[in-house]
C-alpha cells in the first residue's frame, strides 16, 4: 500500500517583511522555489493551511495579475483577503493605516508608487508587509520567473538571462534574485535609464559569491547573443507618461524582434512581467512564438506567491 502523499515541511523567514529582495536569505530563497514546486504539484496538501488567515490588499496602481493572484493564492490557502484601491497615507498618516491594519489582519500585501511606502508599512505594521511593487522593486515578479527558468531549464547555475529595456524596478529584482542563484545577467538599456548603481554594486556582490557574472551596459544586441532568456518589460511605465514620446525614440534599438531574439540561443525563452504593449518593447511574433513563456510566468505567480504566504503565515 502507498502512503498518502505529504505536505511538505515549510520553513518560516526570518525577516517579518518581504520589503525587498534580500529580505530573503538564499536558503529561504531556495526553500521557496521548492515550495513552489510542491505547491503546484500538489495544491490540495495546502488547501487549509492558512483557514482564518486574511490579507490587506493596499493597491495604489491598477492590477490584474498581482491582485487576482494574491486574492486566489490566499482562497486557495483557506483564507480571505480585503481590497482598498488608492492612494496610501493620503486620507490619514500612513502609520495610522499601518496600525489599524495590523489589528484587522494577518499581512499587508501593497503595490506603491514609492518604496519609501512600503518601508513605512513595515515600519508600523507588526503583521507582515509584503512589496507586491514599488519604484525599486517587484520581488513577487522575480520569485515567478526565476521559477519558471528553473521549470524551462531545470539548473539555473550557469544560464545566460538577458534583459532589454528599461533598467527599472523589474530588472532590479531580476539582478539580486537571479545573480545569487548562478544566474549570469546581461543588462542593456539606453543611455540614462541605467538601473540604480546601488542596486547593480549589490548584485555585483552576490554576483562574485555565487561564481555569476553581471554586466550592465547599453549594447542590447550584446546582452542578448547566446542568451538562454530574453526578458523585457514595457518602456513607460504607469507615472511616467508624461515622458511616453521621448522614450520611445530612445528605446526603439532595444524592441525584443525577431532579428534581435535570433542572436539568442535556438532553445531561448521569450520573458515579460506584461501587460505588453506589443509592437513598442516587443515584437507580435516574438511573444507569441512557441519560445514566449510570458503565460508560464503569469499562472507561477499563483504559486510562488502562495509558497511566500505560507513560509510567511505558515
Amino acid at each position: 500500500m502507498t502512503s498518502a502523499p505529504q505536505a511538505m515541511p515549510i520553513v518560516r523567514i526570518a525577516a517579518p517583511d518581504l520589503t525587498r529582495d534580500l529580505d530573503l536569505s538564499n536558503e529561504e530563497l531556495l526553500h521557496l522555489l521548492a515550495l513552489t514546486r510542491e505547491v503546484k504539484r500538489s495544491p490540495q496538501l495546502y488547501a487549509t493551511a492558512l483557514r482564518g488567515q486574511s490579507l490587506a490588499l493596499l493597491f495604489e496602481k491598477p492590477s490584474l495579475r498581482t491582485k487576482l493572484t494574491f486574492e486566489l493564492a490566499i482562497q486557495q490557502l483557506g483564507g480571505g483577503s480585503v481590497a482598498c484601491d488608492g492612494p496610501i497615507g493620503q486620507r490619514e498618516p500612513l502609520k495610522d493605516v499601518a496600525r489599524n491594519l495590523d489589528r484587522w489582519v494577518n499581512a499587508i500585501v501593497a503595490r506603491t508608487f514609492l518604496q519609501s511606502t512600503i518601508d513605512g508599512l513595515a515600519q508600523w505594521s507588526s503583521a507582515p508587509v509584503i512589496n507586491a511593487l514599488s519604484d525599486m522593486y517587484h520581488p513577487c515578479q522575480a520569485l515567478a520567473d526565476i521559477f519558471t527558468l528553473a521549470e524551462q531549464f531545470g539548473e539555473l547555475r550557469g544560464l545566460n538571462l538577458a534583459f532589454v529595456g528599461d533598467g527599472n524596478n523589474v530588472a532590479h529584482s531580476l539582478m539580486l534574485t537571479a545573480t545569487r542563484l548562478g544566474v549570469n545577467v546581461s543588462i542593456a538599456t539606453p543611455r540614462g535609464y541605467e538601473p540604480e548603481a546601488s542596486v547593480v554594486a549589490q548584485a555585483e556582490g552576490l554576483a562574485a559569491v555565487s561564481g555569476a557574472r553581471l554586466s550592465v551596459g547599453n549594447d542590447a544586441e550584446k546582452a542578448v547573443a547566446g542568451a538562454h532568456a530574453v526578458y523585457t518589460d514595457v518602456w513607460t511605465s504607469m507615472g511616467q507618461e508624461a515622458e511616453a514620446s521621448e522614450r520611445r525614440k530612445k528605446f526603439l534599438p532595444y524592441q525584443v524582434n525577431p532579428r534581435l531574439f535570433g542572436l539568442a540561443r535556438p532553445d531561448a525563452r521569450f520573458m515579460h512581467c506584461l501587460p505588453a504593449r506589443r509592437g513598442e518593447e516587443v515584437a507580435d511574433e516574438v511573444i507569441e512564438s512557441p519560445n514566449s513563456v510570458v503565460f508560464d510566468q503569469a499562472e507561477n505567480r499563483l504559486h510562488a506567491q502562495k509558497a511566500l504566504l505560507l513560509m510567511l503565515l505558515g
